[in-house]
């Protein structure tokens, strides 16, 4: 089923555009494209979820709570610490471009506050990955 969903993902993304490029290129038919596409992907992605929560609810329930906030709590840490790491990043790495920009020699010193703030992410990874051992 999820094979089936997949393939018509795909198809609807592709045969609009098929059709506009094999086609006289016009605005009506560029618009009519985007239009069919957008349906069309729309459409088979609300039937998917609909049949994806339909059989998961079918399905016993195996899972614990533990379990899933445990994944809530992995995932929170991965987004969480690279959003603050990319944060960190920015300002740290422009400050280092402007610094070497100066004063080439320095580059060294610049290198490690990226890698500093760079390890912010990599430090939740960890602890998602220690999260998710547990489970």
């Amino acid at each position: 089923m999820t094979t089936l969903i997949s393939v018509l993902l795909v198809l609807s993304i592709v045969v609009p555009f098929g059709i506009y490029f094999k086609s006289e290129k016009s605005k009506k038919s560029g618009k009519t494209a985007l239009l069919s596409n957008i349906f069309s992907f729309f459409s088979i992605l609300v039937v998917s979820t609909v049949c994806v929560f339909a059989s998961a609810s079918a399905a016993p329930a195996d899972a614990s709570n533990t379990a899933g906030l445990a994944y809530i709590a992995a995932a929170l840490v991965t987004g969480m610490a690279t959003i603050g790491a990319g944060i960190a990043v920015a300002s740290a790495s422009s400050a280092a471009l402007g610094a070497i920009s100066e004063d080439p020699k320095v580059m060294g010193k610049a290198l490690i506050f990226v890698a500093l703030a760079e390890g912010i992410a990599l430090y939740g990874l960890l602890v998602s990955f220690t999260i998710l051992s547990k489970f």
